[in-house]
């Protein structure tokens, strides 16, 4: 296989795996009543911290009347809260609340949960190592 083949193979078989792991681990951690675009904005929130609702609106491509939605179901559910901008004071910033940080970190225990039980049911000790290695690669791959 030539250098060029090797990677688009690697390339398709990369994105189909972990496509079909964010499904299932999705699954796994359910939704907690959440929409994809919601749990992406949480998400979103608590990794970049506080944003606008225009500036999250152009971090996750979407129009700002869907965003201003989303952040609205955030708020009320008590998962974000808007304060206003210090340096504006015509704008509001959004951020994660306390309960947000823990819904999102009960989410990603059952989702490692899941998948730390299949690793070990169905995958020996030198597969789990070649992931580890595997993931490490993907790790470098991603930050550059």
């Amino acid at each position: 296989m030539t250098e060029n083949a090797s990677s688009a193979r690697a390339a398709h078989d990369i994105r189909v795996a972990f496509s079909r792991l964010r499904r299932r681990l999705r699954e796994n951690y359910g939704s907690g009543d959440l929409t994809p675009s919601q749990t992406s904005v949480l998400s979103r929130l608590d990794k970049d911290g506080e944003a606008s609702v225009s500036d999250l609106a152009a971090l996750e491509g979407i129009r700002h009347q869907s965003i201003a939605t989303t952040v609205g179901v955030l708020v009320e559910r008590g998962l974000a809260a808007r304060r206003p901008d210090p340096e504006d004071g015509r704008r509001q910033l959004v951020f994660v609340t306390g309960s947000g940080r823990a819904f999102l970190e009960e989410r990603r225990r059952a989702g490692e949960g899941w998948l730390a039980q299949v690793l070990q049911t169905q995958c020996t000790e030198a597969e789990r190592r070649t992931l580890i290695e595997a993931a490490a690669l993907l790790e470098r791959v991603v930050r550059r």
